[in-house]
């Protein structure tokens, strides 16, 4: 199940594809179960505050991953900056929608087990951010 939130956001965000059934095929493809994730799309402040408050970092992010997993189900929170996903969107000339889908992908997979805190980790989650986006069904 994934329900959405907005915080300190006023305007709802719109897909052209059914998420439930993308992230539960990112999570077959890594051999888990979705069972529970709550995404709160939110602005740099909001999320500014919830990492000074969360992980004690003073710095604006796109995301923040809170894994409540249990063996191989999913449980967790993704806390998005849409304020960030535009601003990243236009820095590297892809789309608001294809930006904001890799941050959710990238979310997933730190729950399904993907780090990004080496080289090599950063390599690898890219790729299977690219994988991610490549099973959404437009």
């Amino acid at each position: 199940m994934i329900e959405i939130l907005y915080e300190d956001w006023q305007s709802p965000v719109f897909f052209s594809f059914n998420t439930e059934e993308w992230m539960n095929d990112i999570c077959d493809k890594h051999g888990k179960e979705l069972a529970e994730l709550c995404i709160v799309f939110c602005s740099d402040e909001y999320l500014l505050e919830k990492n000074r408050e969360i992980l004690n970092h003073d710095y604006y992010t796109d995301i923040i991953t809170l894994d409540y997993c249990v063996d191989n189900q999913i449980f967790g929170d993704l806390f998005i900056s849409l304020d960030r996903v535009a601003e990243n969107a236009k820095d590297r000339g892809e789309s608001f929608e294809d930006e904001r889908d890799r941050v959710m992908a990238h979310g997933l997979l730190h729950l399904v087990g993907f780090g990004d805190k080496t080289e090599s980790e950063a390599l690898e989650m890219r790729k299977q951010e690219e994988m991610c986006l490549s099973l959404r069904k437009i």
